[in-house]
């Protein structure tokens, strides 16, 4: 039995586009530490803000080149790569915190390797925060 042509076509058309949109896993894999095959990993707005946004503070990070205002630019640009860009797959440092509740909210908005990225994560406190996140949110 064969298909009709309209299906035919409408798979070929669908397959073409998820193409398009995603790129092969092993191209990230390929870039190596320096960034992607354009030299340039993403471009990031972080920022912090405290409980009911009663404070906020950010910055700019752009990668590989570690450029923007951030203070520990080359290991939060070390530590995104690792990562993929994802700021959720971040793995942060082993310290201890302290129960207290001051929550803080986390976002990050940009670009990496030509995809979109949108985080955001509110954290019991600063200190889970660095835990969590290690220098990418250290500013």
């Amino acid at each position: 039995m064969s298909l009709p042509r309209t299906a035919v076509a409408a798979a070929a058309t669908t397959a073409a586009l998820l193409a398009l949109a995603s790129p092969p896993a092993a191209a990230d894999e390929l870039q190596g530490p320096s960034g992607g095959a354009d030299g340039t990993d993403g471009r990031f707005f972080l920022t912090v803000s405290g409980a009911q946004n009663t404070w906020i503070r950010g910055v700019q990070l752009s990668c590989p080149d570690a450029g923007g205002h951030h203070p520990h630019a080359t290991e939060a640009c070390t530590t995104l790569h690792r990562a993929k860009g994802d700021p959720g797959r971040v793995t942060g440092a082993g310290h201890q915190c302290t129960r207290e509740y001051d929550p803080v909210t986390a976002t990050a908005e940009g670009d990496w390797n030509g995809r979109p990225v949108v985080w955001h994560k509110t954290f019991p406190n600063p200190c889970a925060l660095d835990v969590a996140t290690g220098p990418v949110f250290r500013f």
